[in-house]
């Protein structure tokens, strides 16, 4: 007879057992993560930015008087595993979750078959109520179930971290992460070097590009990228976009890097790995400014203060971007410069120079700009920048501002900086899928890969620009929306209802690739519910079962009349650039058509 155990498989229940291969929310090292649910299955509830009060910190360390007694065995068991099968003596942590009743058990791993071992053998080991104790009385079945572990665990192989190493590493490497805009920087940064004449290898959710040149297709945001660019010997410079989806699966895939970015953090990927609020998607995140080596730089949104906090926790230099001026606070502070725009060095206010020893970037007058040191240095004039459109674009004067500050944090030039941003188009091949504008007839289309309520807004601010001048006069706007099935029910009704208080018409196209575990009808129902939210009927948006079939209805249902058509544009990217073709639509370059895109820009000075 096997003796009663400790807990029953309904009130602890193991959730995973997963080995993060490099730095993440819970170290800066490889660990092994251990989640185990104690009690009755309970659903997260909660608001998305909680109060103080009601904060999870997944990164922080539980003392063991706040551990529910059900975890003690299983510490116990893996302090003396890992101590008698050579996986370390130290580093065994608990942190919390945010979901109802889990737990987080972390500790550091050196081979990966024997650390998982341990990690399933201290679960069944607890689960049977055996004691960690050295010299604890066994019973004889308990004695021939810890024999069976330690049989297993000798006989497991030890293959190491696939982390690169500082040591190992001879790139300098910036790492870009953010809700929104991460793509585009990442794009903006990897041309501003290449039109400088460096060698660049560069990840993205689009795939591996070496001198902005695909070598190898599909999403390669995660470690597996990064390690593939920076094994390679022909390169200067490694542009590494660093999602979310890798920092919780697997961490990532280096020790460190030369400059960290984060661009914002808004309302995506949520009830996801245990992660349901944005301060807790901001921890997530903030891995990649925590790992930036101390004479790096770490480029974070002023505007955004879960993303200006990460200030705080970062060990480098600091560069913040801003919409504004710069003349706020955190931004003086950084740079050392005294209020209202004087200039003048810090120190003189009492605060200690050496915390002022970080940059800015800022628009100023129509012009992007860098503060450092009291000192205001111009980069380029706005209305020059073609992914701005005109200033119309703000969140991708936010981007260029970010990949200003990166690509000067990896020893860019202002000129250099200046040269790359005035280069780069928002066209189907450097950036494709991102604010790329067609010209059919009198319609203007644009497609963008907008997935979230954030990313909404700010295409629909293009929209509203352009539809506010297009041919001289007024057009209606035509928001054709839908995302992946994922997403939970409150961003799904966001996206719509932000969609139809905007546009004056609404189309739904479904994302049947991408419904991930939901059934075709609760996505479209819990679009036409964010439509019903803005006061909107839904008796007249059509439902369509691709984006291309709903862009070729509603390009044919504005035959001859002005419109702004927005497609969100997420799996047939290539068929709708192929059908645009098709159809006689002409890619617009912002650079030479903005005048004529938004006459009332036509005072804007155009370069020479």
């Amino acid at each position: 007879m096997w003796p009663g155990p400790c807990y029953s498989r309904r009130t602890v229940r193991q959730v995973e057992i997963r080995l993060l291969e490099g730095p993440n929310v819970y170290r800066l090292e490889p660990v092994v993560k251990v989640e185990v649910a104690i009690g009755r299955r309970r659903t997260w509830y909660g608001q998305r930015a909680p109060g103080r009060h009601a904060l999870v910190h997944l990164g922080v360390d539980v003392p063991r008087r706040d551990w529910p007694a059900q975890i003690d065995a299983v510490v116990d068991w893996i302090r003396r595993l890992r101590v008698d099968h050579d996986e370390g003596r130290a580093g065994v942590v608990v942190h919390r979750s945010s979901d109802p009743g889990h737990w987080i058990v972390t500790f550091p791993w050196v081979g990966a078959e024997r650390a998982h071992t341990i990690a399933e053998a201290a679960l069944a080991l607890a689960e049977r109520d055996v004691s960690a104790a050295r010299r604890a009385h066994l019973t004889g079945a308990q004695e021939r179930l810890l024999q069976r572990w330690t049989e297993r665990i000798d006989a497991s192989r030890t293959t190491p971290p696939a982390w690169v190493r500082d040591g190992d590493r001879r790139l300098p490497a910036v790492s870009i992460t953010g809700t929104n805009g991460k793509s585009t920087v990442t794009r903006l940064v990897t041309h501003i070097f290449v039109k400088a004449g460096r060698r660049v290898g560069t990840t993205t959710s689009d795939g591996i590009l070496v001198n902005e040149r695909m070598v190898d297709p599909g999403d390669w945001t995660g470690p597996g990228g990064a390690w593939q660019i920076l094994a390679r010997s022909d390169l200067d410079v490694a542009v590494l976009e660093t999602a979310r989806g890798g920092l919780v699966l697997r961490g990532m895939g280096y020790e460190s890097n030369d400059v960290g970015v984060v661009t914002n953090v808004s309302s995506d990927h949520l009830d996801l790995q245990g992660i349901h609020t944005l301060p807790e998607l901001a921890e997530v995140k903030s891995t990649v400014v925590r790992v930036t080596k101390p004479d790096g730089w770490a480029v974070l949104n002023a505007d955004d203060p879960l993303v200006a906090a990460m200030a705080r926790r970062v060990r480098c230099r600091v560069a913040l971007f801003t919409l504004g001026d710069g003349d706020v606070a955190e931004v003086r502070r950084v740079v050392g410069e005294r209020p209202g725009r004087g200039g003048g060095r810090a120190g003189g206010d009492g605060r200690r120079r050496d915390e002022a020893n970080g940059r800015g970037y800022a628009v100023r007058d129509g012009w992007l700009v860098e503060l450092e040191g009291g000192e205001a240095h111009p980069i380029v004039e706005l209305g020059l920048v073609p992914i701005a459109i005109g200033g119309l674009a703000r969140h991708n004067v936010a981007n260029a501002l970010a990949a200003s500050a990166a690509a000067r944090g990896l020893g860019a030039t202002i000129d250099e900086v200046r040269e790359g941003l005035i280069d780069f188009r928002p066209d189907s091949e450097r950036s494709p899928g991102r604010l790329n504008l067609y010209r059919l007839g009198a319609r203007i289309v644009i497609v963008d890969f907008a997935h979230n309520e954030a990313g909404v807004a700010a295409v629909l601010d293009v929209a509203e620009g352009i539809a506010g001048g297009a041919a001289g006069r007024a057009a209606p706007i035509t928001a054709i929306v839908g995302t992946a099935g994922d997403r939970p029910d409150d961003t799904l009704r966001g996206v719509a209802r932000i969609a139809a208080e905007r546009a004056q018409r609404v189309a739904i196209k479904e994302t049947q690739k991408y419904l991930r575990g939901r059934s075709r009808q609760s996505v479209v129902g819990e679009l036409l519910a964010g439509v019903q939210a803005a006061g909107v009927s839904t008796t007249d948006v059509p439902i369509y079962e691709s984006e291309t079939a709903a862009l070729r209805a509603e390009l044919a249902d504005a035959t001859g009349k002005p419109r702004v058509i927005v497609l969100l544009c997420h799996e047939e990217r290539d068929e709708v650039f192929a059908l645009l073709k098709s159809l006689g639509a002409k890619p617009i370059d912002v650079a030479t058509e903005l005048t004529s895109l938004i006459p009332r820009l036509q005072e804007r000075p155009r370069r020479g």
